[in-house]
């Protein structure tokens, strides 16, 4: 990491906070953690939303992971692929998809990926365009309009967006994965 590991020695924080986090990391600070933890605010509304964003929303798992790991994949952030494709596995994913995605994003392509199932295709390439455009044809967005429904689409979409500042947030500070 570009930055030194928070530790409570050198930025106390307050205990409810570190016990939030721990709480639902399931009792150990991961490196982005410690990062967080340099900012109250941050770390505490980081939390909330990113735990909102992990486990309360409605729309599939499986899709919102597929898009987090493209996210990952085009921004080369790391520590975010290495934690969401397997959780991109253990919501149904397989890795014959993961295999295509990957060879999806070094083809730097610009329409819809070979080898993954349609509606997974139909998301990696709206969080392709999210990522590298920022800005969504009409027609690929016409096309998430015909298969999702308005919450779906609002889910995928903040799921998309949220990890496209958590990837811009790992890559300049040099996240890395745990050891």
């Amino acid at each position: 990491m570009r930055i030194p590991d928070w530790t409570p020695e050198r930025k106390p924080q307050p205990q409810d906070l570190v016990q939030a986090i721990l709480a639902r990391r399931g009792g150990e600070l991961l490196n982005l953690d410690r990062a967080l933890l340099w900012s109250e605010p941050l770390a505490r509304g980081w939390n909330t939303y990113l735990g909102n964003v992990r486990a309360g929303l409605g729309a599939s798992r499986r899709l919102r992971e597929l898009g987090i790991c493209t996210v990952a994949l085009i921004t080369g952030a790391h520590y975010e692929y290495h934690h969401h494709a397997p959780d991109y596995l253990a919501a149904g994913g397989s890795q014959a998809s993961l295999d295509a995605l990957q060879a999806f994003v070094r083809a730097g392509a610009a329409a819809l990926p070979q080898g993954l199932p349609e509606d997974e295709a139909l998301v990696a390439h709206y969080a392709a365009q999210m990522t590298r455009d920022v800005k969504v044809e009409d027609a690929l967005f016409a096309r998430m309009q015909e298969r999702f429904d308005t919450t779906e689409l609002v889910e995928i979409t903040a799921a998309i967006a949220t990890y496209n500042m958590v990837a811009r947030f790992l890559v300049a500070l040099g996240v890395t994965p745990e050891a």
